[in-house]
């Protein structure tokens, strides 16, 4: 299974999808949480090439982008193959 982290914040709705899709597949993922740790966030912002929404989604180190994108994976049967890379 590919290693799966998310930078999140408490309240975020978009948050909860993301989680909900990966929790639904069975994934295990990494949270970091903005609320928690306010220098995730420009861990994040870094890290996605400036992206500054939540969630943001990386596989495999891959950036992915947020819950839309990560939800356009799944439709376009795309996200099993990504969350399989060992």
């Amino acid at each position: 299974m590919a290693n799966v982290v998310m930078y999140t914040r408490d309240m975020c709705g978009y948050c909860l999808r993301a989680k909900r899709l990966l929790e639904q597949k069975g994934v295990a993922y990494t949270e970091y949480n903005a609320s928690d740790e306010p220098s995730y966030r420009a861990e994040m912002i870094s890290k996605s090439g400036g992206a500054a929404t939540f969630p943001q989604v990386f596989i495999a180190g891959e950036h992915i982008g947020g819950c839309d994108d990560l939800y356009a994976l799944e439709r376009r049967g795309q996200l099993d193959a990504m969350l399989s890379l060992s």
